[in-house]
């Protein structure tokens, strides 16, 4: 499947866990959160996907900043902590999310070849225009793609359908680089060629779809895509 990655036309990249660190709000509140910071970082994401998913199964669909928020009470609440003002602070750093140092390079990389590069995530466009804008990446990229507009989370797949439909190409044209193993599984099983970032040098996913690539960090898409 490498051999076929230079074919591909355009990179589409998921956005928080893959260009975004998701634990960098909490991380910056560790001297409100003390020894609770971590928990409250890894629930809270484990919290706000799981919301997501079960609103797609349910047919109630909220955007991503009220899921967000959803997450957090529970997650503050679970962990014993009632304050206001730091649940405030909190989203209002995930709005203003940091990016792992490697996303900017691998997208200034991929911006000197000519090679496209989009986001497809399940952030509002709100969420999305602010963290690429704090995390300097907006001129980087070319499009953003919210699932907002089929109204549904990923891994289904009418949100993957948003990237064929805006960008005009065939999935087996479009590199999708996610370090989300369920993310990277439900776009290879829509066609796409999926690379999986595995940050965390977890086991693969056993769910449908057929990887294109795995690699430890973005810094090595670039090879992959013969730049």
């Amino acid at each position: 499947m490498r051999a076929r990655l230079p074919e591909t036309v355009a990179c589409v990249f998921d956005a928080y866990g893959t260009l975004f660190d998701f634990l960098s709000a909490s991380d910056r509140c560790r001297d409100a959160l003390g020894d609770k910071a971590d928990a409250l970082g890894l629930l809270w994401r484990t919290r706000q996907l799981e919301y997501s998913w079960l609103r797609s199964l349910m047919g109630a669909h909220a955007d991503f900043w009220q899921v967000t928020g959803e997450a957090l009470d529970f997650v503050m609440a679970s962990l014993g902590i009632s304050n206001a003002a730091l649940r405030d602070r909190l989203m209002d750093l995930f709005l203003r999310i940091e990016a792992f140092p490697d996303a900017r390079r691998v997208l200034e990389a991929l911006k000197r070849a000519g090679r496209p590069a989009h986001i497809l995530s399940n952030g509002s466009p709100a969420m999305l225009e602010s963290a690429m804008k704090s995390a300097s990446v907006e001129g980087l990229l070319q499009g953003l793609i919210s699932v907002e507009s089929a109204g549904v989370y990923k891994p289904h797949r009418s949100a993957y359908e948003l990237v064929t439909r805006n960008l005009k190409l065939p999935p087996e044209r479009i590199c999708f680089v996610s370090s989300n193993g369920w993310d990277a599984a439900g776009a290879a099983h829509f066609g796409f060629l999926a690379v999986w970032v595995n940050r965390t040098d977890a086991p693969r996913e056993n769910l449908p779809g057929r990887l294109a690539a795995e690699i430890r960090d973005l810094h090595a898409l670039p090879a992959l895509l013969g730049l």
